[in-house]
């Protein structure tokens, strides 16, 4: 009797890992509508020879990540309408917001996912539907916050793969230069003109994509991370800035906070860079007009002339950008849209010549252009 019941178990157990099994691997998509509409905020300048720079700020959420075709329409569509104005030419470089390619890591998921509301929601369908990924990812997390990091390391080689097929795809559609915000991913580096996934920590890294879609250069790691993804996301300061070729000069990326910073400025300055890209996300409705965070984990913070909570996000970007920068061109892009919880913020502005250029102000997404 004992033989018969431990069988009888022995098969429920096998027959709910296998519905388990066969649960974790479907993927059926839910009804999809988004707003396609961008407001040009930002047009600075005649149109000439030497280029322009497009900031497009995104209006993004998690169910623009359920397939790639997805975001790409909506890309697409905002590249369409710039084009349309007349912002797009050979000599045209786009610069795209900070984490754009991280949240692919929501790519092919399940409905509930997009769904609830909440982020450790959404990561939790995220380890029930995969969970020999996560269970391997863990086992290579590193950080002080090993759960965070496993969610971003148990995707990564998709997540890469997935980065350069869709921004090297626009580039090469437009016919543009374009800075594909940011991604973070374990160790990436660029081999035979493929983006990869290493095996070691997590980096928040940029990368260039030039007119045929083909990737310029390494990848651009953040050399500061900021305070709120330092416990899983390493500094990049042992991978020094690079300066990149482009028609229309010169150009240099600065993720993130790494724009407060007049060292980066100087590294940059020395290879004779003409422009840079500052994609940029910043957390939190309305937070563009809250106290600035700063850094309090970065040493060189302590050296800024803007001081934790003494201004406002706003005036504190601004105003780093623009002392720390020395007169050289550069434009920073903010992420907005709404994921779960978490929302983003800021208004994107340019630096030209001495002088600051923010144009309008728009709750949606947002096109910024400067005519060099």
């Amino acid at each position: 009797m004992r033989k018969l019941l431990a069988s009888a178990l022995a098969l429920v157990m096998i027959a709910a890992l296998c519905g388990y099994g066969f649960w974790t691997l479907q993927r059926p998509e839910g009804h999809y509508l988004s707003d396609l509409r961008i407001e040009l905020a930002l047009n600075q300048g005649v149109p000439g020879e030497h280029g322009n720079l497009l900031g497009v700020e995104p209006q993004l959420n998690p169910s623009d990540y359920q397939n790639l075709q997805r975001l790409h329409r909506k890309l697409s569509a905002y590249l369409q309408q710039a084009r349309g104005q007349g912002l797009i030419n050979s000599r045209t470089v786009v610069v795209l917001p900070e984490h754009i390619g991280t949240w692919l890591w929501a790519r092919g998921e399940k409905n509930q996912l997009y769904q609830v509301t909440q982020q450790r929601e959404a990561v939790q369908w995220l380890e029930l539907s995969n969970p020999l990924r996560y269970g391997l990812a863990m086992l290579w997390a590193t950080g002080d916050d090993r759960r965070a990091d496993a969610h971003l390391r148990m995707k990564a080689g998709q997540m890469a793969a997935d980065y350069q097929a869709l921004f090297g795809g626009l580039a090469k559609e437009f016919g543009v230069t374009l800075v594909a915000g940011s991604i973070v991913l374990p160790a990436p580096y660029v081999e035979k003109g493929v983006l990869y996934a290493g095996n070691g920590p997590l980096f928040n890294s940029s990368l260039v994509f030039g007119s045929n879609g083909t990737v310029l250069g390494q990848p651009q790691l953040q050399q500061f991370p900021d305070s709120e993804v330092r416990r899983y996301i390493h500094d990049g300061r042992k991978h020094p800035l690079q300066v990149i070729q482009t028609p229309a000069g010169r150009l240099g990326v600065l993720v993130g906070s790494d724009s407060w910073y007049p060292e980066n400025y100087r590294q940059l300055a020395g290879q004779s860079v003409q422009l840079i890209a500052n994609p940029v996300f910043l957390s939190g409705k309305g937070s563009w007009s809250a106290p600035w965070r700063g850094n309090r984990h970065q040493d060189a913070a302590a050296d800024l002339p803007v001081q934790r909570g003494e201004v406002s996000e706003q005036t504190a970007w601004q105003q780093l950008t623009l002392a720390a920068n020395a007169g050289i061109t550069s434009m920073s892009v903010f992420l907005r849209g709404q994921f779960w919880e978490l929302g983003g913020d800021g208004q994107g502005f340019a630096n030209h010549a001495g002088e600051q250029l923010a144009g309008s102000q728009h709750p949606g997404a947002r096109l910024l252009n400067l005519w060099l």
